[in-house]
């Protein structure tokens, strides 16, 4: 077994391999760049060192810098994780020169599948079904573009290199081509360093089905079953389940019989998934990811086996622990990634401190994390915060458990998903097996409405608590009157909503409370804390969590969640002066292009600024036809979240 492990890479992944690296005895050893310096990885390793600043391609995609820490630190190997320079194969190259263990497969494997235009060349080769597109050498712009309207609509357009979905673009019709074809080149540029792309005819309504293969340097080659992945969003995955639901047993068969067919043909070694896409005819090769996948987890779970054991073991030289008969299933998993992003907005990622992140605990759940509470989601990188995963002895028991513990988990300081994805698990498109990669395009909207005993239960969370309990009564927020009944007003704001909620007093002591409009409840607190509250509403007694910054309050009961923010009348004028005309970015990022000039008009629509996020683009486009009066940055600009982009003089404005 290795002694030594650099784990050239991050959050969720880098904890989850050292805490097979720490069984086996295997010192661990993380690296950072300046903006993970507190992160969890670097605090779960034996040793940490400093790669450089927080942009990727300065810290954890320099090989160099990586190559010198594994120097330093003594490294005997190295474990590229997912993402970065998993799939480089020069990367892999560079390790081996080094006298490095990279764990992973070897070089000539990684560059037989880092490009999916040679990926698709050789399964045509091999006689695995591929989709009709483009995969030539020829990559200037017109040409692509050419060849695009050749091949037809609908098309999707793919960056060779790299994968999770990353500078993807569906072209729907002509008009589009030109500016998806730009777009996938600048994101392939900056995540890959490798600007070729694929032109293939996009399959509308497909599922995402995936086969697990793990090879030895003995010549041992196997599968262990397949996962289903068509849960996604921006082409990248929320949820994944393994065994995939509802497949003909033969066609179950040839696919995983088509896998090792991929891997064999490129003598494949390590931990591997071959990508397929199914119409509900027949499957199509869609890429070969030449790693350890995110959603591994769901496949130990129902094998019980550690995967990234296997890949230390034939890293290091070992066959392969089990035969291909030796492979038991048992049961069914399912995999929710828990991601800083609000699914109320496009999923718009979300960046900040987590003022508490409280994973869930309990039987036959799994929690994969990067993050805890007090720690900072940066804006450099992707948005996952940690993986949660349920067992079940069927399909729909696993679902289930896996909507509570989501349900059980609480996020506050940033946007997270877990509450959504927990309704979309109980959803019956999810669980009829009805859905497919393009889903959630039309699922993501506006927020679960909140409950009415979910505000009683904010403005509970805040009465009386300016003051300790115990103070001085007249530094009490109780609305104590003398001989008078008193009334304290509590005006919230969240997404989509703009509630008052009245408590009433007498004599000092709480009576009712009503949200204003709708009906008195009878009220009482039982117990609060720093971050509990025992209620009575009416007949009924509620337990909550809560967290509290500033104005901003975050509340957890029986399953619901609110993100709420007290009003403060103070800040209105100033908003509605800031608002006026002006284009802000919902997120923190960098401005990749301003495709408009100053003085120019333009319609409603238009595309006014692009910023790039979180490893994704995002579109600013214009709210109303108008003239653009101030451009306040330029491309390359770093730019906070809410600043003020440009500013658009409405037309006869």
């Amino acid at each position: 077994m290795i002694r030594s492990l650099l784990v050239a890479n991050r959050g969720e992944i880098a904890c989850r391999i050292f805490r097979t690296a720490r069984r086996h005895g295997v010192r661990t050893i993380a690296v950072f760049s300046t903006a993970d310096a507190h992160a969890r990885h670097v605090r779960e390793a034996d040793a940490a060192f400093a790669l450089g600043p927080a942009p990727a391609r300065e810290s954890y995609l320099d090989p160099e810098r990586l190559l010198a820490a594994a120097r330093v630190s003594g490294a005997q190997a190295i474990h590229p994780g997912y993402g970065f320079l998993s799939e480089n194969a020069e990367f892999a190259a560079a390790c081996e020169r080094a006298g490095l263990i990279f764990v992973g497969p070897p070089a000539a494997a990684i560059a037989a599948m880092g490009s999916k235009i040679l990926a698709k060349a050789r399964m045509q080769e091999a006689g695995v079904p591929v989709l009709p597109g483009y995969a030539g050498e020829r990559q200037d712009l017109p040409h692509l573009e050419a060849e695009g309207r050749r091949a037809g609509f609908p098309l999707i357009v793919k960056p060779a290199a790299g994968g999770g979905g990353k500078g993807m673009q569906i072209v729907r019709e002509a008009t589009q081509l030109p500016a998806a074809l730009a777009a996938a080149r600048r994101l392939a540029e900056s995540a890959f360093g490798d600007g070729a792309l694929l032109l293939e005819r996009y399959l509308t309504a497909p599922r995402h089905i995936e086969v697990q293969v793990f090879a030895d340097r003995h010549g041992h080659f196997l599968h262990l079953g397949e996962r289903d992945c068509s849960t996604q969003r921006r082409h990248q995955k929320l949820i994944e389940e393994a065994p995939a639901p509802e497949l003909p047993e033969t066609l179950r068969e040839r696919l995983r019989s088509a896998a090792l067919v991929v891997a064999r043909a490129i003598d494949y070694v390590g931990a591997g998934t071959v990508e397929f896409l199914y119409d509900g005819r027949d499957f199509f090769f869609m890429e070969m990811n030449t790693r350890l996948q995110v959603e591994h987890t769901v496949t130990e779970a129902i094998t019980g086996l550690d995967l990234v054991e296997w890949q230390l073991r034939v890293a290091a030289g070992e066959p392969l622990p089990l035969t291909q008969e030796q492979v038991r299933f048992s049961g069914h998993a399912i995999e929710a990634r828990v991601c800083a992003e609000d699914p109320a907005r496009g999923f718009l990622p979300s960046a900040g401190r987590l003022q508490r992140l409280q994973w869930p605990q309990a039987e036959q759940v799994r929690v994969d994390a990067g993050f805890g509470s007090g720690d900072t989601v940066p804006d450099n990188y992707d948005s996952l915060l940690g993986k949660v995963i349920a067992w079940g002895g069927t399909r729909a028991e696993a679902a289930e458990r896996l909507a509570a513990a989501l349900e059980r988990t609480e996020c506050a300081g940033v946007r997270s998903n877990e509450h959504w994805l927990a309704r979309w698990l109980r959803g019956t498109e999810f669980r009829e097996v009805r859905h497919h990669i393009a889903s959630l395009d039309a699922a993501a909207g506006a927020p679960e409405p909140v409950p009415e005993e979910g505000w009683l239960l904010a403005a509970l969370c805040l009465a009386g608590s300016e003051a300790g309990e115990g103070c001085d009564p007249w530094e009490r927020a109780d609305a104590f009157i003398p001989n008078l009944p008193g009334l304290v007003r509590y005006d919230f704001e969240a997404p989509g909503s703009a509630v008052s909620v009245l408590l009433h007093y007498s004599g000092g002591t709480l009576r009712s409370g009503q949200v204003e409009g709708g009906a008195a409840w009878p009220l009482a607190i039982l117990a609060r804390g720093a971050d509990h509250l025992r209620a009575q509403l009416g007949e009924r007694q509620i337990a909550a969590d809560f967290c509290r910054s500033g104005p901003r309050l975050w509340l957890w009961w029986d399953g619901h969640a609110l993100d709420t923010t007290l009003d403060d009348p103070r800040t209105h004028a100033f908003s509605a002066s800031a608002a006026q005309g002006g284009l802000t970015t919902p997120l923190p990022g960098v401005v990749v292009s301003v495709p408009v000039k100053l003085g120019e008009r333009v319609a409603a629509g238009t595309v006014l600024v692009v910023i790039e996020a979180m490893k994704m683009e995002h579109t600013l486009t214009a709210p109303y036809a108008g003239t653009v009066s101030a451009i306040h940055f330029a491309p390359g600009s770093k730019v906070p979240e809410g600043s003020a982009l440009l500013e658009l003089t409405p037309e006869g404005g």
